[in-house]
């Protein structure tokens, strides 16, 4: 299956349950937690306007999604998940192709994301589709680099 846009009316409530699931991991082992505690379903439309929200798979069962926002300089890739018996089928490297072609249309160079510095997972995964890690950075209140920037020329 193909990555699709998520556009007004969907099911934004199967996109939040898809990203509670597969972010539930994170609990207890990332500091501070992840910005999803705050995510509503509301947000998620809000995000649909915008920037984009992609998904691949019917709802209410989705596959996989992501968020885009187009920033000055780069694409940024947010909310990447892919539902857990769906690993393995190429749903993260067409989400990752989608994000590429998009920036390419909006003239931007690359594609940036950021992960948690404790989700080794991640790097590893994130490394497998191309991106480069190209800096660190702390959340407010943290003297230790919390995020770690990931990103890909187009």
């Amino acid at each position: 299956m193909s990555p699709y846009q998520a556009t007004a009316p969907f099911d934004w409530a199967a996109i939040h349950g898809l990203l509670v699931a597969e972010f539930a991991y994170m609990e207890g082992r990332i500091d501070p937690p992840s910005s999803l505690r705050d995510l509503t379903i509301a947000g998620i439309a809000a995000q649909a306007q915008a920037g984009e929200v992609w998904v691949i798979g019917p709802p209410p069962a989705l596959f996989a999604c992501m968020f885009l926002t187009p920033k000055p300089a780069a694409l940024y890739l947010g909310k990447l998940a892919v539902r857990g018996d769906q690993r393995g089928h190429g749903h993260a490297r067409a989400l990752v192709a989608c994000a590429m072609l998009r920036a390419r249309t909006l003239g931007l160079a690359r594609v940036e994301l950021q992960t948690r510095v404790e989700l080794l997972e991640n790097h590893r995964v994130f490394a497998a589709l191309g991106f480069h890690e190209v800096g660190r950075t702390a959340h407010p209140g943290f003297d230790r680099a919390t995020t770690i920037t990931f990103s890909m020329s187009v």
